[in-house]
């Protein structure tokens, strides 16, 4: 099969023929239609490091077709579409007594274009249900990228007063306006903390939930402690800020922080009202997919550090469809 690997060396990202997998009696063998890359864990992390990176940390976002099933698996059969949780590669293997949401099946009505973004769906749902999110609230996310979407649009379901996205790119915020912010902010246009305060008469937000991780993460969390207001609530979902991250004493006294998933229900559960989210569209997947790229290419589609996007996989006796073969993105 083909897999996606990442030698020593910044952003040394490769195609290599490796093994076809092998499956025990309660795991099944899944052929790749499409795979998810992470801004986060992967362009912000893994493929930047000069060491070499292991094949099965590489990526874990992927849907396709099960190939074939264990002996004494019952749950699945050949030919049913899944999500599982997997490293970029052609075949994949998915594991059917786990619980933590790393194989699920897929609705009639999601593509396996849409389930790339399940892994990150069942997450999101998780943190909404950690963030003590109230109706009325006043919330504002900082970041509007995968995970920032993905709040705003679940959070609506909250039914809060409003929703404050703030984002320095124009297509995010453009999305966002579509998705259901009352109010998009951009910094280089109007000081974040500021504008909150004015929205809010000086008292501050609800809840403050901070997605933008990466070499912004500091400011932001910086920000999110200055705009929340006392006895609010921050919410820390994104990571690989690359250093410390301030937590200033006379800021956060009198508030809570509030750091991922704290709920303790199964993520295999969570995933299926995630999965069911996306048939009804209330998780618009389809719309945050903004590129596509066979697998060929995947190298080129890996702007580093700015880009996500995703890179499809299939058999190597299908490299003659090679247009065929579509990869899904969000930028």
């Amino acid at each position: 099969m083909i897999r996606i690997v990442k030698p020593k060396g910044f952003g040394n990202i490769r195609l290599q023929d490796a093994p076809l997998p092998e499956i025990t009696a309660r795991k099944v063998l899944v052929r790749a239609e499409a795979t998810l890359i992470s801004r986060g864990s992967e362009l912000f992390r893994r493929y930047v490091e000069e060491e070499a990176v292991p094949a099965r940390i590489m990526g874990y976002s992927l849907a396709g077709s099960v190939e074939r099933v264990g002996a004494a698996v019952t749950e699945y059969r050949v030919g049913q579409r899944v999500f599982v949780t997997a490293p970029h590669a052609q075949y994949a293997v998915g594991e059917v007594d786990s619980t933590d949401g790393r194989l699920v099946p897929l609705p009639d009505g999601v593509s396996c274009e849409q389930g790339t973004l399940l892994r990150l769906a069942m997450e999101a749902v998780a943190w909404a249900a950690s963030s003590g999110a109230r109706r009325g609230d006043t919330i504002v996310i900082l970041g509007q990228g995968v995970v920032g979407s993905l709040m705003l649009q679940i959070l609506r379901g909250y039914q809060p007063a409003r929703i404050v996205a703030v984002d320095p790119l124009p297509l995010r915020r453009r999305m966002a306006r579509e998705l259901g912010a009352e109010l998009v902010i951009d910094p280089a246009q109007e000081e974040p903390v500021a504008a909150v305060r004015r929205l809010t008469g000086g008292m501050g937000a609800d809840l403050v939930i901070d997605c933008v991780g990466g070499y912004d993460g500091v400011r932001s969390f910086e920000q999110a402690q200055e705009m929340v207001r006392l006895r609010g609530t921050i919410q820390l979902i994104a990571a690989y800020q690359q250093r410390p991250l301030p937590l200033r004493t006379q800021k956060i006294m009198h508030r809570r922080l509030v750091a991922g998933i704290l709920v303790e229900e199964p993520l295999s559960r969570i995933a299926l009202r995630a999965a069911a989210m996306i048939e009804r569209g209330e998780i618009r997947a389809q719309r945050m997919i903004t590129h596509r790229f066979p697998y060929t290419r995947a190298k080129g589609s890996v702007r580093l550090p700015v880009a996500l996007a995703a890179g499809g996989a299939r058999r190597a006796a299908d490299l003659a469809r090679v247009s065929a073969s579509r990869a899904t993105g969000y930028n």
